[in-house]
């Protein structure tokens, strides 16, 4: 069985995915992260038929958030890290490996995904019908938070504290990492898109203004923070009169902004202290000196890095490239795969 499946290996286009609630990357053997689109999938309302013959899904699907007519729905299937939606997550599944596979289906792909540290049984095996579903030879998963520390490139297998804060869309993964392993998490689903929502409330509450996710995205993008600015900044926003019904548009300035996303700030910086304050005593020296690595993109946040260390004295990092990082770790073990895949079965059995 061990010879026939190295042998399928040979002939498949085998890949790791990052399957996130905002944005989905597919990182294939041998050729690095080869997709980075958003987790949005189009479909007639009602169905789980994708519009466009099965192609509205990713960038082509979220331009069409908050714009679609009547019979159209433009849908996010992950929701805090997890499948919210079986069949359309299949969907796109299905779009995004046929189009890294390309028309050789003669032998389907093994595949890793990464998946938030903190996802029940019931959440892992989901995902894995999901990928069998959508042509997956093996399905195999592996932690968030250890996908991100591999793609760091930190020393994570050494006998020395390493630590990860992982902001995605969906969920924060903070993890204390030594010889292999992770030693102490915490998974919550507090990230990015709970600051955008935080984001249109604030708006309609402060202003009688409605606008939508996409909207409140970029607002946080632009003059978004967690700590106050040497220079502060402003942004006009557009959107819908609620009382009037008319467009409306108005300056916010990012101390606005700030005291609006506060709160979901607040539970990254607690995750953080919580992992900490169970941290063994032999691996917090460590910690003095390596201090932490920010990655995904909720590490983007202007001031994120000084809002942890002002709360737990560690100085912070950002990842070389914090939106890439899950993804990359998969591809290290897709490399190693022979070597690591049961640790990664007895994971799945868990």
């Amino acid at each position: 069985m061990r010879v026939l499946d190295w042998v399928l290996g040979k002939f498949s286009v085998d890949m790791g995915i990052d399957l996130g609630t905002a944005n989905t990357l597919v990182c294939v053997r041998g050729r690095g992260i080869v997709l980075n689109e958003p987790s949005v999938v189009a479909v007639r309302k009602g169905t789980t038929e994708v519009l466009l013959n099965g192609r509205a899904v990713g960038a082509t699907a979220k331009e069409m958030l908050g714009k679609t007519p009547g019979n159209i729905v433009a849908i996010r299937p992950m929701k805090d890290g997890v499948i919210a939606d079986f069949e359309v997550t299949e969907a796109m599944l299905k779009y995004f490996i046929y189009k890294v596979h390309g028309r050789n289906w003669a032998v389907s792909p093994r595949v890793v995904i990464a998946v938030p540290s903190g996802i029940t049984p019931v959440e892992k095996r989901a995902v894995i019908n999901s990928a069998e579903r959508a042509g997956a030879r093996k399905v195999y998963l592996m932690e968030e938070p250890m996908a991100a520390a591999i793609g760091c490139g930190l020393p994570f297998a050494e006998p020395r504290g390493s630590m990860i804060v992982d902001i995605g869309g969906g969920t924060t993964e903070v993890a204390i990492l030594s010889l292999g392993g992770i030693v102490k998490s915490t998974s919550i689903r507090v990230a990015g898109d709970e600051m955008d929502h935080a984001i249109v409330a604030y708006m309609k509450s402060a202003y009688d203004l409605l606008i939508g996710e996409l909207s409140a995205e970029t607002v946080k993008m632009t003059i978004g923070s967690a700590f106050p600015l040497k220079r502060e900044l402003t942004m006009e926003v557009r959107g819908l009169d609620e009382k009037r019904g008319l467009p409306k548009k108005v300056v916010v300035t990012s101390e606005e902004i700030r005291e609006a996303i506060s709160e979901s700030v607040t539970g990254v910086v607690d995750s953080v202290r919580a992992t900490l304050h169970s941290c063994p005593p032999e691996l917090a020296g460590d910690l003095l000196e390596q201090g932490i690595t920010l990655a995904g993109g909720g590490s983007l946040l202007r001031g994120i890095g000084k809002a942890i260390y002002e709360k737990v004295g560690l100085p912070c990092r950002l990842a070389e490239d914090p939106l890439t990082s899950v993804a990359r770790g998969t591809g290290v073990f897709l490399d190693n795969l022979s070597e690591v895949k049961s640790i990664l079965d007895q994971a799945d059995e868990d």
